[in-house]
């Protein structure tokens, strides 16, 4: 026959056509696989909380023996064994059930122990031939007592096994782990609890079964996350207990820090349920990309298999970060929705429970289970205690037992006459026949006795308890407490009202202000080598109270969003944004967050310091600058916009910068000190400011090998004073404490420019250099190298005078601030601010 051509029918074959219903087909069909959905796959038992693959797999777990007291078997054995017995689906379906039942950020209280990698809120497991599980401990209280015949058993898909209907569930697993899934027509998420919680309430209902909800929600006031973090908005929880069906808002737990010196960052150390980090980071790069979040500067995921979630986001300067915060919330999942809705199977119908009807239905269910155990254990024990009994009536008479096992002729024989003889039943004749001969002793006799007291015991006390209501209840009662004694654990989620801080506003513009008010402030250099800027307008002063040590070399006037110059010894200045200086708190606050150190701003040579801070305002009288070789120079205020650091002097070769000083009116008092004891002091107005290139002009007439070590600047009509510290100059720096004098400013003559200045010191035997001098509004405060302040001489010393012995290395001096000094503080409108004062950039309160 050719290919391709029909094979005519047999002449006996009779075509049948039968019409159906196109739609009455459909219907049928649809209702046959809606119902297998949602009977089958996709929503959870109300006795147990789990759904029928679970149920499967934690009972061909049991069968397989794999206890927690056992070793790892290959996931693929158990896939293997469920699909191929009890759950007629594809593997994949069975082993995404195994995996999330082990993942401690799916389930309050996972119930498969893993081994391997089993995934990530990111990231999928590895397939089931490289992974390794077995039971978990709270999964044994499921399956316990299912050989007691607790629950009826059903056939599996094709008959050949049998599995049970619903486990045995010593706790409210439908609570505690919760559950999810989508079937036809319907759908259940329930969300997951504390054990101890939810048994607290369990036993209370089981106590008191007309409590009411508030009664209950006294034990479970929330829903317990697996990944902790804090639950916004309580009446959602509420509804949701009472009507099966609410939400609630979900938050992570973040907190702010300094990530630098220069930045603060915000922590992620816990997120909402089911939100992982790297969904968060994703979200955030495509917000910041598309312009539509202001503030973050990078996002950096430090989460590993050894470290706890740590998701750090790092804030741009000048933002709020309680603002960017609050943006984050409404923008990104750091802030997520939970819709509650239990839908659970009861009596085989899928019903929407609260909180006390999934309690009570988990509670009949343990009832039940309680009773057919007792009636089980007490029908084994009925029977145990009936082949005991036979038992004893042998040994009575052992030696005619013996004699009629003997005469008999066969077993059939002996059995029968053993029942004649004795009134014994079938199954104590046959027991007595298999009993060795080894067990009718008179020591086993005493064991029998007490094994038949102890059986009637047993048998009296389930009577008991299967006849008295209240005792049942007890029992149930008793046996949560030993589930929530080994394994109830403390909250993870935090429940709160309200959300504790300020909501966004309309349109999308936060309640608080995102980036940081253009406010006036003091920016100030410590003689340790620290940064820092007042928050607001708080006046210098009141900063200064609150700490005894370090010294401010320089501050300058300034606003948070603006910036200002540093003068190295290089001759360099370099532009720094106020914004990246850590503010200090107003002093209102209990801590002092304190500066940081200049290096974290700026790059310096090896040999370069920042010697003082300048503005950068063009009306401002500019710098005045003095060197090593005696050199001063006026720079004027031309300052290149489009260069972060530029040259203000030209020094000569082997020269640098030993002082500088913003002036304030172009009137000051320009002051040298030098090596060899020299004081020179001079008006700023005879100096013409010069350009950035320029060299400068002669300042002081050195000696021969003398250079200069001090130079600063003094308001006119001031209280000021001069300290010098004379010492050798063969002994290592920083060693010697020298001689200290404290003079007033006054007793020195004011000279001519590029003249040698008058002598300041007198030196002692052993003395050939000052060590350090420093010229300033009176009083002087001197510190050391840490920061601790040292004390100065209270007598004022003459000018050519020689020093008193100081009472340790002296590094630094400057002024001290006293509360309602005139134009001392930033906040005194009438003056301006000094160029030099004592601020505290540690955390000693004073």
């Amino acid at each position: 026959m050719a290919r391709g051509t029909k094979t005519p029918p047999p002449e006996d074959f009779e075509e049948t056509i039968i019409d159906v219903d196109v739609s009455e087909e459909m219907r049928g069909s649809f209702l046959e696989y809606a119902y297998s959905v949602i009977y089958s796959r996709a929503i959870p038992d109300a006795r147990d909380g789990l759904k029928p693959v679970q149920r499967r797999i934690l009972f061909q777990m049991q069968e397989m023996g794999l206890r927690p007291d056992r070793a790892h078997v290959k996931c693929g054995r158990v896939v293997g064994d469920v699909m191929g017995k009890l759950h007629p689906h594809g593997d994949g379906a069975i082993y995404d059930t195994l995996v999330r039942m082990a993942q401690s950020w799916a389930m309050r209280v996972p119930l498969v122990d893993g081994h391997g990698n089993f995934g990530s809120l990111d990231a999928g497991p590895a397939a089931y031939r490289y992974t390794e599980c077995r039971m978990a401990e709270p999964a044994t209280l499921l399956t316990a007592s299912l050989d007691e015949n607790v629950v009826d058993m059903v056939s599996n898909y094709d008959g050949q096994f049998s599995q049970p209907e619903v486990l045995p569930a010593a706790f409210p697993n439908v609570l505690v782990n919760g559950s999810s899934g989508i079937a036809v027509g319907m759908a259940t998420n329930m969300a997951p609890h504390n054990l101890g919680e939810v048994i607290e309430a369990t036993r209370h209902l089981i106590a008191n079964p007309d409590a009411t909800l508030d009664d209950l929600m006294r034990f479970v006031p929330g829903p317990d996350l697996p990944g902790g973090g804090r639950i916004v908005g309580l009446d959602g929880i509420r509804d949701a207990y009472e009507t099966g069906r609410g939400a609630f808002k979900t938050r992570a737990t973040a907190r702010i820090e300094n990530i630098t010196a220069r930045r603060k960052g915000i922590v992620i150390t816990e997120l909402p349920y089911m939100v992982g980090p790297e969904r968060v980071r994703e979200r955030i790069v495509d917000l910041v990309k598309a312009k539509k979040l202001a503030g973050v500067a990078d996002v950096v995921d430090y989460t590993d298999r050894n470290t706890s979630l740590r998701l750090v986001i790092e804030l741009k300067s000048g933002f709020v970060p309680e603002a960017v915060l609050e943006e984050l919330y409404r923008l990104t999942p750091l802030e997520d929705s939970f819709s509650i809705n239990n839908v659970a199977l009861v009596d085989g119908q899928p019903r929407t429970l609260g909180l006390k009807e999934l309690l009570e239905v988990f509670i009949s269910h343990r009832l039940d289970v309680v009773r057919r155990r007792s009636e089980f254990r007490r029908t084994k024990a009925a029977d145990r205690l009936h082949l005991v009994d036979g038992l004893l009536v042998a040994l009575l008479d052992i030696d005619e037992v013996i004699a009629v096992i003997r005469s008999s002729d066969d077993a059939t024989a002996a059995r029968d006459r053993l029942m004649e003889i004795f009134d014994l039943s079938e199954v104590q004749a046959r027991y007595i026949l298999d009993t060795p001969l080894r067990r009718l002793t008179k020591y086993d006799r005493l064991e029998l006795d007490k094994e038949a007291e102890d059986l009637r015991r047993t048998i009296d006390e389930l009577t008991a308890l299967l006849e008295d209501e209240t005792l049942l209840r007890q029992a149930i009662s008793e046996e949560l407490a030993e589930v929530a004694a080994a394994h109830a654990t403390p909250r993870r989620t935090v429940l709160l009202e309200d959300a504790g801080t300020p909501r966004t506003a309309t349109r999308g513009v936060p309640a608080t202000a995102l980036e940081i008010a253009d406010d006036p402030c003091q920016v100030m250099l410590s003689s340790t080598g620290l940064l820092a800027r007042t928050a607001g307008d708080e006046p210098l002063v009141s900063a200064a109270k609150r700490a005894k040590h370090d010294l401010v070399v320089s501050s300058v006037p300034a606003t948070a969003r603006g910036e200002i110059g540093a003068v190295t010894t290089a001759g360099r200045l370099i532009r720094l944004s106020v914004l990246d200086l850590p503010a200090l708190p107003p002093s209102a606050s209990p801590t002092l967050a304190g500066g940081a150190p200049v290096k974290e701003f700026v790059e310096l040579e090896p040999d370069e310091r920042v010697l003082c801070l300048a503005t950068l305002d063009a009306d401002s009288p500019g710098l005045a600058l003095g060197t090593a070789h005696g050199v001063v120079k006026r720079v004027a205020p031309d300052h290149p916009s489009n260069k972060d650091s530029w040259e203000v002097i030209r020094l000569d070769d082997g020269d640098r910068v030993v002082g500088a000083v913003q002036l304030r009116t172009g009137e000051e008092d320009l002051v040298f000190v030098s090596s060899d004891a020299q004081l020179l002091r001079f008006s700023a107005g005879v100096v013409r400011p010069q350009g950035r290139s320029g060299g400068g002009v002669a300042g002081i007439k050195l000696g021969p090998g003398a250079h200069v070590i001090f130079f600063g600047a003094v308001p006119p009509g001031r209280d000021a004073t001069a300290v010098t510290v004379a010492g050798s100059s063969s002994a290592l720096p920083g060693t010697q404490a020298g001689t200290v004098k404290v003079t007033p400013y006054s007793e020195y003559p004011a000279k001519g420019r590029a003249t040698g200045g008058v002598r300041c010191h007198r030196f002692l035997k052993g003395e050939d250099t000052l060590l350090l001098a420093w010229v300033g509004l009176a009083p002087a405060r001197a510190a050391a190298a840490s920061g601790v302040p040292i004390d100065l001489p209270t007598e004022p010393g003459r000018r050519d005078g020689s020093g008193t012995p100081a009472p340790q290395p002296i590094a630094s001096v400057g002024p001290y601030l006293a509360e309602g000094t005139p134009g001392e503080s930033s906040g005194d409108a009438g003056a301006p601010p000094p160029e030099d004062g004592v601020l505290p950039l540690d955390d000693e309160e004073n």
